[in-house]
């Protein structure tokens, strides 16, 4: 028999984990459609019963993003300007509906290559917080998305929480899509700079939708520190490598591409983060 549990506490959550295979449900935009019209053969938690899971709070070392917090809880937040790109990418994810009940958390378990929260999230150093009923562990975010809809989640465990260490600098987010508006991303960039006299102290940048994983590209990260704020910026990602892009060809655009574009986007979103605007989003 298929059984469907809401719980009201975490505890309660994890006691049932910990007992069975379930599926767990959150926002549910990930889940409905993927479900289809096949019928349900796997036991359903249902956590949007857990408040304690909801909302984004800072300590003295860490911003945490709840679990059960939305994309829309995203935007609305005074966050520091290092989560510039990562309020851009969730005014992407899907329309306005889908941003006020799609989880930040289950964007990443569900382990698209074309996920918008992943750039913003990798460029800001942050961490997954993974809990079962005997123990918690942290992983760092490239460590929990291991492939395309596959994570390091252990049976009996779940994402609770998103840690981002304390982070400093500016950052920016531009994605490239067939279309303006709710649309797969073709490619996407996430870029965190630190500026310190007018030259790059330290520079995060991150790729999605050109590798079976968002990727930190660290020649282009390694290019851009010690540059000042001029035309050089740009010539350091146009002259960077790239080793750690693989893209696939399919009906949005071919591999050779995706490489171009990206390095495009790469320029813009650095230019942006740099204070430098040089627009939002690229039409394919």
């Amino acid at each position: 028999m298929i059984r469907y549990v809401k719980p009201t506490t975490v505890d309660e959550a994890l006691a049932l984990l910990g007992g069975g295979a379930w599926r767990i449900l959150a926002g549910g935009t990930d889940f409905f459609p993927a479900q289809g019209s096949k019928p349900f053969r796997d036991n359903v938690l249902d956590i949007n019963g857990l408040t304690a899971l909801r909302g984004i709070t800072e300590t003295g070392s860490h911003w945490i993003i709840g679990a059960r917090a939305t994309w829309t809880d995203i935007i609305r937040h005074p966050l520091h300007p290092a989560f510039d790109a990562l309020k851009q990418a969730a005014r992407e994810v899907g329309s306005a509906q889908i941003q006020n009940v799609a989880s930040v958390a289950g964007n990443l378990c569900n382990a698209s290559p074309a996920a918008d929260g992943v750039p913003g999230l990798l460029v800001l150093d942050a961490e997954v917080e993974l809990r079962s009923a005997a123990a918690t562990r942290h992983l760092p975010l490239s460590e929990f998305i291991l492939g395309n809809r596959s994570t390091a989640l252990r049976p009996g465990e779940m994402v609770t929480a998103i840690r981002v260490p304390k982070p400093t600098g500016t950052s920016a987010f531009v994605k490239l899509g067939a279309r303006r508006y709710l649309v797969i991303s073709i490619a996407m960039v996430a870029v965190r700079l630190v500026v310190e006299n007018a030259t790059v102290a330290d520079a995060a940048v991150a790729v999605g939708s050109c590798s079976a994983v968002a990727r930190r590209l660290a020649g282009i990260e390694a290019a851009l520190r010690g540059l000042p704020l001029d035309a050089g910026l740009v010539a350091a990602v146009r002259s960077a490598p790239m080793a750690e892009l693989s893209p696939i060809a399919d009906v949005r655009g071919s591999a050779e591409y995706r490489l171009d574009a990206v390095r495009e986007i790469v320029a813009r979103a650095v230019l942006e983060a740099a204070g430098k605007p040089a627009g939002d989003k690229v039409a394919a």
